[in-house]
């Protein structure tokens, strides 16, 4: 697919009726291409058919989010672009815990170390990721040792997950660029959308001892941030009765993570009670996988997560009593092979 188009497709009708004999003649034809990116496209994900037909596409090389309308259907032929947001600048509500803190650095993954991009894409790319290190407050890195770290696209993440619950409005869940931080946007027809929580794995700094006193002479060592590493699947599950959401996230440096996120009491009040505002911690992280992660997903009632990685693996995790998230089992390609040959092996006979 070209750099920055979106395509949406439906099933036409094929000519001549098809029996249970004769296989489908129904073609896939296209109905729009969206074309608003200024980049390559990372993620698509419709909204849940409450909201009505809505799509959403999040955009590697701008860092942007933009949400379509379909105005005719069921033809779905005529899109409106109802909203463009910049995740790395968009505003946020809540207190100053709730919002994210510096990162220092990404990595690439190491099936990507040798990757490169078009020139104009690449440009666009160096632009966005310079502007998420200035914003988070921290210089622009410099050129590491390790091939493939670096402004590039390779080094990033980028990816969304509607929240499925009707009730909570229209809520998403988004990672962008290299800071490794999820936002949980609000699309509200009232407001201007903002990001009501910030999912930050990075460690709060230690505070300092007042108590101690350095000697005149010694050498005052500068505490460096960790590096941070983009978030490449994040996944939203489904609610199911719960009186809190769960979202899983997977990143870059080979951990899933399962937070636990407990809404507040309104989402459209602009007061600065903390007991009215959106909370999340991290109930499940897990490193199984010691690559970096390509998607993490739900299973429908949202009680077993899976997880692929650049191991070959796809690892399941399930909570167990006292709700203590542990891995559930894992299979890999040598052992699909092997259960394959076993069914296909011949059977001795004695005569």
């Amino acid at each position: 697919m070209p750099s920055g188009q979106t395509e949406i497709s439906q099933p036409g009708n094929g000519s001549g009726a098809s029996s249970q004999s004769q296989p489908s003649t129904s073609r896939w034809a296209e109905r729009t291409v969206l074309t608003d990116a200024r980049g390559t496209v990372r993620a698509v994900e419709f909204a849940p058919h409450h909201f009505g037909l809505k799509l959403q596409a999040t955009i590697a090389s701008d860092n942007q989010l933009r949400i379509y309308e379909c105005l005719e259907q069921p033809s779905i032929t005529t899109w409106q672009l109802s909203e463009e947001l910049d995740i790395q600048s968009l505003a946020s509500s809540g207190s100053p815990s709730q919002h994210s803190r510096a990162h220092t650095a990404a990595m690439a993954t190491p099936t990507q170390t040798n990757s490169t991009l078009d020139a104009a894409s690449a440009s666009l790319v160096t632009q966005a990721l310079q502007r998420d290190f200035q914003q988070s407050g921290t210089a622009t890195p410099q050129p590491s040792s390790r091939p493939g770290a670096g402004n590039r696209e390779a080094d990033g993440g980028w990816c969304i997950s509607w929240c499925k619950d009707r009730y909570w409005g229209e809520l998403i869940a988004t990672a962008c660029g290299t800071s490794g931080i999820v936002k949980i946007v609000q699309l509200s027809p009232s407001r201007k959308p903002t990001a009501i929580l910030t999912l930050d794995p990075t460690p709060p700094p230690a505070p300092k001892d007042s108590s101690v006193v350095p000697e005149s002479n010694a050498p005052v060592a500068e505490a460096s941030a960790p590096p941070s590493f983009a978030v490449t699947s994040v996944a939203w599950a489904p609610s199911c009765g719960r009186s809190y959401h769960l979202i899983a996230t997977g990143g870059r440096d080979g951990r899933v993570r399962i937070w636990r996120v407990n809404p507040g009491e309104d989402l459209d009040r602009d007061d600065d009670d903390e007991e009215g505002k959106w909370t999340a911690v991290a109930v499940a992280d897990f490193d199984q996988h010691k690559s970096a992660i390509g998607r993490v997903e739900w299973n429908i009632t949202g009680t077993v997560l899976s997880s692929t990685g650049n191991d070959g693996r796809v690892r399941l995790w399930k909570a167990t009593s006292g709700s203590v998230w542990r891995p559930a089992g894992s299979i890999g390609v040598e052992q699909a092979e092997e259960t394959e040959q076993a069914e296909t092996k011949d059977v001795d006979m004695e005569g």
